[in-house]
């Protein structure tokens, strides 16, 4: 058993006890995999554009990784369907960064989740929102904050990934953000990002991106610019890889670009 089994193994333990412990097996084997692949020149490499890390940093990145795949399980099974759209989402990013038997693997995890999640509703009503809560009271203890926004955000756009986000859907991104400690109106601004940019979409947008109204003074504008330009700031998520820095610096252009868009019309 290669040591990232183990590391996957004890972190799925630590965080959804007794399932968590098969899936950080998975999430043991793929990232064994993508070692194996890189070969013994590569050994003590980071596993996301060819960065270094330290012991405590992949723990971090591992967590980040589980974590996901554990919660995008509760938000796609959020509405009721599985939808191939969302679960394309995951498998894209696992297989852009990780290679086909990570997407594989991957697939495998949240198909399992979905069995158990299943299993927990039919024993107890409202148990796998109970195994949820855990998961997120983890991930706020061992993530900081901006870590834990981009782990929101990549749950956002899971579930943006079928062109529609359902009332029950908002409601568990909510429910999930409420839990890692994160405002609700940071999901709001997340799922306005894209319409917000200057690409497409309104003013209207723009501002709720900045999470603030239209009415706003502007030292109440530029004094939420601030705080979500530093919350977002790729640099603070630096230590997860940099795959994922990658999906925050767009996040943090599309910011930006709403910035640049009220500013435009405030003539500031």
């Amino acid at each position: 058993m290669g040591i990232f089994k183990w590391i996957g193994g004890i972190l799925g333990f630590m965080l959804f006890p007794p399932l968590g412990a098969i899936a950080g097996m998975f999430i043991g084997s793929l990232i064994d995999s993508a070692a194996e692949d890189e070969g013994d020149r590569d050994a003590g490499r980071g596993y996301g554009g060819g960065s270094s890390y330290s012991g405590t940093n992949q723990g971090q990145r591992n967590s980040f990784l589980f974590s996901m795949l554990v919660l995008a399980s509760y938000i796609i099974r959020a509405d009721g369907k599985v939808m191939h759209s969302e679960m394309e989402y995951v498998r894209n990013f696992l297989r852009n960064n990780f290679g086909e038997a990570a997407a594989q693997q991957g697939n495998e995890i949240l198909v399992r989740l979905f069995e158990e999640q299943k299993k927990w509703d039919a024993q107890s009503y409202g148990q796998t929102r109970n195994y949820m809560r855990q998961v997120c009271a983890q991930v706020a203890a061992n993530l900081n904050y901006s870590e834990r926004l981009q782990l929101l955000a990549f749950l956002v756009e899971i579930a943006k990934a079928d062109g529609q986000v359902a009332g029950v859907e908002r409601n568990a991104l909510y429910e999930v953000a409420q839990y890692m400690g994160i405002a609700a109106r940071e999901v709001d601004s997340m799922l306005n990002l894209d319409s917000g940019s200057s690409s497409g979409g309104s003013l209207e947008d723009a501002y709720k991106v900045l999470g603030v109204s239209p009415d706003a003074s502007d030292e109440e504008v530029k004094k939420a610019y601030r705080k979500l330009a530093l919350d977002h700031h790729p640099d603070r998520v630096s230590a997860l890889g940099e795959d994922v820095k990658r999906a925050a610096e767009k996040k943090f252009q599309e910011i930006n670009s709403a910035k640049e868009k009220i500013w435009k019309a405030r003539g500031l």
